[in-house]
């Protein structure tokens, strides 16, 4: 039974025969042509079968959808071509390969029922053209277009420009041309169908020409960027190519979505109308470049910088006054000042709503926990933290950025921190702002006073953006270890809270509340495991470290977890150490310092002085000699000018005051005298050691010892006043550690006793001086301190002989080690 197509026409059924069908998937074959194709269906494998078994034609008719795996009448083109099978193979995985030539072209005129493969009932198509003069011209046109296009498309060999135009035949010469365009199925299809040979040959004349325009224009990129590329980077000139090809048929390519990407954050990002306007104007100028430019790689960077900074968002701010302090107290102890700035911060933030950030400046030695503090108070104020490093810092370009002309700028470390934390209002710690330095590329401590003004910081520039940036809503806090360093207009600009260290009983209670915790669990152990005494933390506060904060006991505490951890390793899992302070030479050896630097006994010539240094107070020994010479003037320890100034007035104050101390009025003549401050590899400099000075050389020249339990620190002048002086806490907090009952301070330092601890105060007696005379009365072992410096002495007895000899001083009768009067112990 036979099912006719609907498009056939009435003609002879008796010229028509039936033959096997074999759909093709992406492939028409063309008359006078050889194909070799591969076929997997068992269907098509059955037609091919039957064929070649009949020595019957075949029909070669597309598939209209390639993806059909079984494809009907409906889903198979109605014109093809008949042809032969030349040749089929076999393979070992049940395929067959088959060799096939184009004949005729054909028309399905109808179906045949036939359940293994495909019969339809065709009709052969009859080709005429006529040679007319507009068919030659044709022809030769065609055959000089393809010269063209083989000479420009490598894939085709050069030979076979001579097979074509050796082609007499219209019909056949547009047949044979079809097989070398890179034209789509569909295309071919059309032409399959066109009867007429000469309107084949006029489309296909314009197939080449299209083609001959996109191979000129391909062409014209390779050039272009054979010369933008280097020959070895292959892999990267074969993408530009692309991008290229798309570029040049108009498509949308990576650039493009790239820049349509950017318009949409802008779109969507808040931020001010500068910042915007900014943003438009270098998108507009990123559209008119080049994707291979350099200078579009800058304004891409630009604008991310950009979009990716928080210009309105900002993180909301705990105002639970009770939980920022329960926070605060659980990650630190002691620190008060700090902490209740903090919450003031808070409080008023409650009741305004609106607030300026505070800028504080944590000075105090190290260890003391400065940097962790400023993590507690962003967790306590439910804010982002970042931290920025200054130390060695020496360039402006480091706060403020590199302007876009150089090449690899970039934002500041202020604005980098910004974009880090990710909202406009975090807690931000400046880090060390007392160790950057200056040099030829700028002063970064003078950047920093427009971040650190609240007048200025809301329209902070950056030379990278050259915009705008509101930094007024962010908490700023800085650290340094002295302010020596920091200039006075820096200063200004912050709110300056000292941290001094730690006491004894402060270093017990960190290390028993958070220090112990911490290295048992960072070296995995348990309560169980290890025990300290208050007596063996003690030991190790005063014995294996000495500073003012708690760095180094962390340290030693950390040593002897990790020694016990290997006794617990070795021995039982379960095992418990308690560590008490005769057990610390075994698991810390010896006693690195000597508790307490107090003398044992009074000295001549030997005095006791307070020191401040970046790590806390310090006991400072002052020792004199005085041995015959012509009045020099020695002065040892490396000591800075302001130091050696100090010595100079001591002196000039001692000769003064010649006649009450029963010295000769020319006694500096005949004597050389020597200072020195032990530890000479530490420079020191500074006045508050004036008074200490003087008391010395008093000592020293009136052959009276100084009292050992007693400790002093003030400036001099050349009339003997005592003046005030710095770091008075930290000073007395040493002289506590060297096991000093006394301390002598001046008299306008009143005001700085209620900073020191009463746990302090009641083991050192705090003594208030005006004068130098007040010093020597309550340092010097004197038997009536009264009656010491009298207006009028009996005749000074000399230092030393009148001979040249160098003899020893001359001691009174009756008086031991002493050249003044007999009121001397």
């Amino acid at each position: 039974m036979l099912f006719r197509n609907d498009k056939r026409d009435n003609r002879d059924p008796s010229s028509n025969e039936t033959v096997p069908l074999l759909p093709l998937r992406e492939l028409i074959v063309f008359p006078h042509e050889v194909y070799p194709i591969f076929v997997g269906r068992q269907k098509s494998i059955k037609a091919l079968e039957a064929a070649e078994s009949g020595k019957k034609p075949i029909l070669l008719a597309a598939q209209k959808d390639a993806r059909v795996s079984e494809p009907g009448p409906e889903d198979i083109y109605s014109i093809g071509t008949l042809g032969l099978v030349v040749q089929l193979l076999r393979l070992p995985d049940g395929t067959v390969k088959a060799l096939l030539e184009g004949k005729k072209r054909a028309r399905i005129l109808g179906y045949a029922k036939q359940d293994e493969f495909f019969q339809v009932e065709v009709e052969e198509i009859e080709e005429v053209c006529d040679r007319t003069t507009e068919v030659e011209a044709l022809m030769r046109s065609v055959n000089a277009t393809f010269d063209n296009y083989v000479r420009l498309n490598k894939k085709i060999p050069p030979e076979m420009v001579s097979s074509i135009a050796a082609v007499d035949d219209p019909a056949y010469l547009a047949d044979k041309l079809v097989g070398h365009l890179g034209i789509k199925l569909e295309d071919k299809q059309s032409l399959l169908e066109c009867i007429n040979p000469a309107e084949r040959l006029e489309r296909i004349l314009g197939y080449m020409r299209s083609e001959l325009e996109i191979l000129e224009v391909e062409k014209r990129i390779r050039s272009r960027v054979k010369k933008q590329m280097e020959k070895t980077q292959k892999e990267y000139y074969l993408n530009e190519q692309m991008r290229a090809i798309q570029k040049e048929l108009g498509e949308k390519d990576e650039f493009k979505n790239e820049i349509q990407e950017l318009e949409e954050k802008l779109r969507q990002k808040k931020m001010p109308a500068e910042a915007r306007e900014k943003c438009e104007r270098e998108i507009k100028k990123l559209k008119m470049m080049s994707p291979m430019s350099a200078e579009a790689t800058v304004v891409r960077n630009y604008l991310d910088w950009f979009l990716a900074l928080p210009w309105f968002e900002y993180t909301e701010d705990k105002l639970d006054i009770k939980e920022a302090e329960r926070i605060l107290e659980e990650d630190h102890y002691g620190l008060e000042k700090v902490k209740q700035r903090i919450l003031e911060y808070l409080a008023v933030q409650t009741l305004v709503g609106q607030l300026k950030g505070p800028i504080l400046c944590l000075v105090g030695p190290p260890g003391v926990g400065k940097t962790s503090l400023g993590k507690s108070v962003a967790r306590a104020t439910g804010r982002k933290f970042v931290r920025v490093s200054l130390g060695g810092v020496r360039d402006e370009a480091e706060i403020r950025g590199h302007r876009r002309t150089y090449i690899g700028a970039l934002p500041g470390k202020v604005i980098q921190s910004m974009r880090k934390a990710g909202s406009g209002n975090p807690v931000m710690l400046f880090d060390e702002v007392d160790k950057m330095s200056t040099d030829f590329r700028g002063d970064p401590s003078s950047a920093l006073l427009e971040v650190l003004d609240p007048e200025q910081n809301f329209t902070f520039n950056d030379h990278y953006l050259d915009c705008d940036y509101d930094l007024s809503k962010v908490m700023f806090i800085t650290t340094a270890n002295t302010l020596d360093r920091i200039p006075r207009p820096l200063q200004d600009r912050m709110e300056i809270i000292r941290i001094p260290g730690y006491t004894e009983a402060e270093k017990l209670q960190i290390a028993k509340k958070y220090l112990m915790r911490k290295q048992r669990e960072a070296n995995g152990l348990s309560e169980e495991n290890i025990e300290f005494s208050d007596r063996a933390v003690l030991s190790i506060v005063r014995n294996y470290t000495r500073e003012a904060g708690v760095r180094n006991l962390e340290r030693e505490i950390a040593s002897i977890c990790r020694k016990v951890a290997v006794e617990v390793v070795k021995t039982d899992r379960n095992a418990h150490v308690k560590m008490s302070a005769s057990s610390l030479l075994k698991y810390l050896g010896p006693p690195k310092f000597r508790y307490g630097m107090a003398e044992k006994e009074p000295q001549i010539g030997m005095a006791t002085g307070l020191a401040w240094t970046e790590l806390g107070g310090e006991l400072l020994g002052v020792e004199v000699t005085i041995v015959p010479g012509r009045g020099k003037l020695t002065i040892t320890g490396q000591l800075g000018e302001v130091m050696q100034e100090s010595a100079q007035a001591a002196l000039s104050y001692v000769r003064s005051r010649s006649e009450q101390l029963g010295l000769a009025a020319d006694f500096y003549q005949k004597i050389d005298i020597h200072i020195h401050i032990p530890e000479g590899a530490i420079p020191k400099d500074g006045p508050s050691a004036g008074i200490t000075l003087a008391t010395a050389l008093v000592s020293a020249l009136c052959r009276v010892k100084v009292r050992n339990d007693i400790a002093m620190t003030g400036e001099i002048t050349l009339r003997g006043r005592v003046l005030p002086i710095g770091g008075l806490k930290e000073k007395v907090l040493a002289a506590h550690r060297g096991g000093i009952k006394t301390v002598l301070i001046p008299k306008e330092n009143e005001k700085d006793i209620e900073d020191i601890p009463q746990q302090v105060l009641k083991n050192i007696t705090m003594v208030q001086v005006e004068h130098m005379d007040d010093v020597l009365k309550h340092a010097l072992v004197l038997t009536d301190p009264e009656t010491f410096l009298r207006p009028h002495r009996p005749e000074a007895a000399p230092l030393f002989a009148d001979d040249t000899e160098g003899k020893a001083p001359i001691v009174e009768e009756g008086e031991e080690d002493s050249t003044v009067s007999p009121n001397l112990s």
